[in-house]
């Protein structure tokens, strides 16, 4: 359970946070289907609660029911799915531990006297804007619409910046990778060549008493059930996952069986590799594990190709709809043939994706060919350099694609910065939960709260 490393992690939950808003493509994905009594049965205690029933107390700082209930928006809103009573039911202790573990740690940081720039969470807000195809400064507009607010947003960035910081100061002279470390991890691998490693990502339920698991369990299953119907497995693993590779989507990276526990070990072993898998909950040491199988190689032994593209997007004024083609949609495929037909080079994709606003990037970066979808890879293997491949037509608008680069690689083999940042993922695992547990232990948590006439 690693975090890539603390140089990516700074900005990465505002990376994933909220990739659904502009289109919600699980939307359609997910309908609960529950009784029409059930619902109302849920439904019917919060309706006797005021938004600012307090849950618990934390070191003497109350945790309302709005704070929940604005979390579980944010978690419907980046994910696409509809939050219905009896799904928020399920959520909701989850949600409280997760902000108790967020209340904690902002205590922290401001015991620490650190301090998160509002100039670095404006800029993780304009990341996800423009991730998202979003004009700057509309995301508030989206949040209010679907009745959350943004202080929600920006609460859970500034905790997430800010940890980081706290974790840098426990690790201090540790922060530093020295050049002796890689080599001894280089020559480890050496030694492992011929053996099976996996590309996971994973999410992390702790369990804070190993005899009254239950509520960790059903939560758990909560969460396979929404991702086997269409939550997209990154942005879940951010909001809810408890390991801090949560900072990164849940990615592990690469790991062989001897980093894994015995449990998941058998069940990676049996799991097929990048179609989207979810695994049952797994049990380990300190919760459950939910695991899902990005990749699968040999050490030393995988050959493959990294390409570079640049992409064009041509917009849609709406959505489209097959049976009524707008006029402005069929002006659009027109000027998509044009562009297939006059452009000719990367630099001239660029100026192109530009000239419509640069919707989607221009440059994604560095791709390896073989790890993409099938559809994908049918467009680009025998997509020659400089050529821009045909129209690929959605619902929101055209987009062309051009390989600029392509070159043979041996994805085993590690670099050394791949190497660093996996010694310093272990490093900072190992710290987090350390420091996490002796916040825990210190706390003065109060979760009985009585309130009068509630």
């Amino acid at each position: 359970m690693r975090l890539r490393s603390l140089a990516l992690a700074c900005c990465s939950l505002a990376a994933l946070t909220v990739p659904a808003i502009a289109g919600a493509p699980y939307a359609q994905a997910a309908t609960r289907h529950t009784s029409s009594a059930a619902t109302q049965q849920t439904a019917a205690p919060a309706q006797l609660e005021p938004d600012d029933m307090i849950l618990a107390v934390i070191n003497s700082i109350p945790l309302t029911k709005r704070d929940v209930d604005n979390r579980g928006k944010l978690f419907a809103l980046s994910t696409g799915l509809p939050l219905t009573p009896d799904l928020m039911a399920r959520l909701r202790p989850q949600i409280i531990r997760q902000l108790i573990d967020e209340r904690l740690r902002t205590q922290e940081i401001l015991s620490r006297h650190i301090n998160v720039p509002p100039e670095q969470i404006a800029g993780a807000i304009t990341n996800i804007e423009r991730r998202n195809g979003m004009p700057e400064g509309t995301l508030r507009e989206h949040l209010a619409q679907d009745g959350v607010s943004l202080i929600t947003l920006i609460d859970q960035i500034r905790v997430q910046i800010g940890w980081i910081q706290v974790l840098r100061q426990e690790l201090g002279a540790r922060s530093r990778v020295s050049a002796q470390d890689i080599a001894q991890r280089q020559a480890a691998l050496k030694r492992e060549e011929g053996r099976t490693e996996y590309e996971l990502a994973e999410i992390f339920v702790k369990v804070e008493d190993p005899r009254h698991d239950q509520e960790e369990l059903d939560f758990t299953n909560t969460v396979i059930q929404e991702l086997r119907k269409g939550a997209p497995f990154p942005i879940v693993a951010a909001q809810f996952s408890q390991s801090q590779t949560a900072l990164d989507g849940g990615s592990m990276g690469w790991v062989q069986e001897d980093e894994l526990d015995p449990a998941v070990v058998q069940v990676v072993r049996q799991m097929p590799v990048g179609v989207g898998a979810i695994s049952n909950p797994i049990k380990v040491p300190g919760g459950y594990v939910i695991i899902t199988l990005n990749g699968k190689r040999v050490i030393g032994h995988e050959m493959g190709h990294l390409i570079t593209i640049r992409q064009a997007f041509l917009s849609f004024d709406t959505p489209l709809d097959p049976q009524h083609i707008t006029p402005q949609q069929e002006t659009t495929l027109q000027k998509a043939m044009q562009v297939i037909q006059n452009t000719h080079s990367c630099t001239e994709m660029e100026a192109v994706n530009k000239a419509e606003g640069e919707k989607l990037p221009t440059d994604p970066g560095e791709m390896p060919l073989e790890r993409l979808n099938p559809q994908m890879q049918a467009l680009l293997a025998d997509l020659p350099e400089g050529k821009v491949s045909r129209p690929l037509v959605s619902r929101d608008g055209i987009d062309l694609l051009m390989v600029c680069t392509k070159k043979e690689k041996n994805f085993s083999n590690r670099s050394p910065s791949e190497i660093a940042d996996q010694l310093m993922n272990e490093r900072v695992e190992q710290a987090a939960r350390q420091l996490d547990s002796d916040l825990h232990r210190r706390a003065i948590i109060d979760k009985h709260i009585k309130l009068k006439g509630v």
